[in-house]
């Protein structure tokens, strides 16, 4: 079939992106690693991984034909009951996670939905345990969680939810460990990040502890502009979490699975032993859609205690497909044998850090990196921080784009403001590859 693009704006509603009959979506044909060609024949460096998600690069024929063999097998199977790839995955994603504690994990479609069983799993534990009144949950600003009911109610970002509010009941949120725009006068990085832990212990107080359910917390801000708080914010944020029975979820849809250097964004911060963690994107890189929700065996236990009503009550016709778990299984393969989690950290530090120097333009706030993941965040004035204009982050995305690189953005400083530009290369990017990210980007700035 000749592909159309009148076609695609006449039958095609694409996520996110603002109608412009003037600009047409790009069309995606084929892809090898880091690099994939449009339907015009230009070829881009994929500089954000698809949605932060396509961590092994196109191309990987072990993980087709791991597909295709696992549909040859078995096409089909609901976890009513169970198969080999989600039994083996299960156990794999244990053993990742790296804690004393053993993991029992529920499988879905995505992130959101991962965030979404989370929820369900925090209300009815504490049902459960004696504490029916703790429903409530804690996430913070700037936070993205997802975009169904649940998960856009704990995503804390004005420019996502406006329009489809009232949302569910019982979220709230808390001010990030966000020292770059800190409400503290403090010029200490980790202090101004303990002060917003302690932010969470007050809101637990005022609302009363018997009402709170559970913490939601990216180890690393994402989608609202690359935050990367000190590692002992998340050490603080447990110690919180234990004292007033509040579950710990660490949301790793996209720092898990080597992103930030560590298998999980978590394990930067020593001795914290989340008491949920959720994921999605990285598990397959993006060849298969599959979320995960990890829960520790003492909660997922009360599960298993005898009642009628005990079980969870929860289902995903797709989730855990045998498929995406065979997927799922090569792609951690692949992230193992060929160390790619330790090329990310050593390559970050050698390569991308580099970035930061672009911290002396006059429009570049602060550069906030970790692993091959980078933020840019642009200013009209350093000294007052105010955002710059989407006409001149157009123009540094503009540029890239007509020299073969792809960069995102988001940030939500103020609602419908996103001015954080995103860099988030697969993980098997080359170094000449690495160093076109830095320069292009450097020049793009250059061009303001």
């Amino acid at each position: 079939m000749v592909m159309d693009q009148k076609v695609g704006e006449k039958y095609l509603w694409n996520a996110v992106r603002r109608y412009d009959p003037s600009a047409a979506p790009m069309v995606a044909n084929e892809g090898k690693g880091a690099w994939f060609t449009d339907t015009d024949g230009n070829s881009y460096l994929d500089g954000v991984s698809g949605l932060w998600c396509l961590n092994v690069g196109h191309g990987q024929e072990e993980i087709v034909e791991a597909a295709a063999e696992q549909m040859r097998t078995l096409a089909y199977f609901p976890l009513t009951n169970s198969h080999k790839p989600a039994v083996n995955l299960s156990q794999k994603i244990d053993e990742l996670l790296g804690t004393d504690e053993t993991y029992r994990t529920f499988f879905a479609n995505s992130g959101s939905e991962a965030n979404e069983t989370a929820f369900k799993i925090a209300r009815q534990y504490h049902v459960q345990t004696g504490n029916p009144g703790k429903y409530k949950f804690i996430s913070r600003y700037r936070a993205y969680h997802g975009s169904t009911l649940g998960a856009l109610s704990a995503t804390a970002q004005a420019n996502r939810r406006f329009k489809y509010d009232p949302g569910a009941v019982g979220f709230l949120h808390v001010h990030p460990p966000y020292s770059y725009r800190s409400i503290f006068d403090m010029h200490d990085k980790e202090a101004a990040d303990l002060k917003a832990a302690d932010l969470l212990e007050e809101m637990i107080n005022w609302e009363g502890e018997e009402s709170v359910a559970a913490f939601i917390m990216e180890p690393v801000i994402s989608g609202g502009g690359v935050i990367i708080p000190s590692f002992k914010y998340m050490q603080r944020v447990q110690e919180i979490c234990k004292k007033y029975n509040v579950l710990l979820i660490a949301d790793e849809v996209v720092s898990g699975f080597g992103r930030t250097g560590k298998m999980f964004g978590f394990q930067h911060s020593e001795g914290v032993v989340p008491d949920m963690v959720t994921m999605a994107k990285g598990i397959t890189s993006g060849y298969l859609p599959l979320g995960a929700t990890a829960v520790r065996s003492e909660i997922a236990d009360v599960f298993r205690e005898p009642g009628e009503d005990n079980h969870f009550r929860h289902v995903s016709t797709f989730g855990g497909h045998p498929a995406a778990c065979a997927v799922a299984l090569k792609n951690l393969e692949i992230i193992e044998r060929d160390q790619l989690v330790d090329r990310v950290e050593h390559l970050g530090n050698k390569i991308l850090d580099d970035l930061k120097k672009c911290e002396s333009h006059p429009n570049v706030g602060e550069v906030r990196r970790i692993g091959f993941l980078a933020g840019f965040e642009m200013v009209k004035d350093k000294e007052t921080k105010e955002p710059l204009s989407g006409e001149e982050i157009g123009k540094v995305m503009g540029y890239c784009k007509d020299q073969g690189l792809i960069i995102g953005k988001n940030g939500d400083t103020v609602p419908g403001q996103n001015n954080v530009l995103i860099v988030a290369p697969p993980f098997i990017t080359s170094e000449e590859d690495l160093h076109f990210i830095v320069k292009t980007i450097t020049d793009a700035m250059n061009q303001l």
